[in-house]
């Protein structure tokens, strides 16, 4: 079992990860009010495409990173405007929508890579010591990146015209768009935004893990159980639930049994929605 300093140091920096698959997912819910049951999917394609420019393309890091953005934003916004423009006042449409785009991504990986699992190159090589437990400096990088993009969404949201058209939307999208926000817009600019998180943290995932035609299952599951935890719609809430998730997860895995590392945020939804089914912050819209 790993000493309780290593088990926080560890909690600490995956939670951050977590943080920024599950905020994407929770700024298409705050904006639109729809479920994108595709987005772990978005995160394998990040990851995919991160691969294939490094191997196919000889792309460098920096290319690689980039790819993990950029193709995941292209899917995003063509899911919008080809499936999800259409229907995106029907949760229920969207929802089986995005459950079959996640099938099709899945099994489009599993024809042509295979079971295998591939790696990613690493953000930096070695190991460092953080408050007295060894971690890998691709971790710290991994952490300190996304806790960046954490803050620039934030700031975003929340600091800018566009973020407060965003504000406008979620709290009210007919009467944004009768004071002339472009509510359509905004939501594509969600998918976008919220494909890019996920692409990164695909990549993120791969150079940390390995990567796989079914890897975004478990980010998915994770990033469902920490909205649900901190409450549909809220960002905040999903930082916070990221971290009470990623705590419970490593201590499953140091303390108890690795076989379990998957159950153990399942149980945590279970005992939410059943003492309080808004979550930590509410299911009000709250995406500031």
């Amino acid at each position: 079992m790993a000493d309780p300093l290593t088990i926080v140091v560890q909690a600490a920096m995956i939670s951050a990860l977590y943080a920024l698959v599950a905020i994407g997912f929770t700024l298409i819910f705050g904006v639109g009010g729809v479920l994108n049951l595709a987005h772990g999917a978005t995160l394998t394609i990040g990851a995919f495409s991160a691969y294939y420019a490094v191997n196919a393309l000889g792309l460098g890091l920096l290319g690689a990173v980039a790819t993990a953005a950029v193709v995941p934003a292209l899917f995003g916004a063509g899911l919008y405007f080809v499936l999800i423009r259409k229907f995106r006042d029907d949760p229920i449409i969207v929802m089986i929508l995005t459950l079959v785009v996640t099938v099709a991504v899945e099994s489009l990986f599993l024809v042509v890579e295979g079971t295998s699992a591939y790696t990613l190159p690493q953000l930096l090589s070695g190991n460092t010591t953080v408050a007295g437990a060894s971690v890998s400096y691709n971790l710290v990088a991994i952490f300190a990146l996304s806790w960046v993009i954490i803050g620039a969404v934030f700031y975003w949201v929340n600091r800018t015209d566009t973020g407060r058209a965003i504000l406008a939307t979620s709290m009210d999208g007919k009467g944004a768009f009768l004071v002339g926000i472009d509510t359509g817009r905004v939501n594509l600019l969600m998918w976008v935004v919220a494909s890019v998180l996920a692409g990164l943290a695909g990549y993120f995932l791969g150079s940390h893990l390995t990567i796989g035609w079914s890897m975004g299952r478990t980010p998915f599951i994770l990033s469902f159980a920490i909205v649900i935890l901190g409450g549909l719609g809220s960002v905040k809430g999903s930082v916070v639930g990221a971290y009470v998730i990623g705590t419970i997860e490593v201590l499953t895995t140091n303390v108890l049994n690795p076989q379990l590392q998957g159950l153990a945020p399942l149980v945590v939804v279970i005992i939410v929605l059943l003492v309080r089914p808004s979550g930590l912050y509410g299911t009000e819209v709250d995406i500031g």
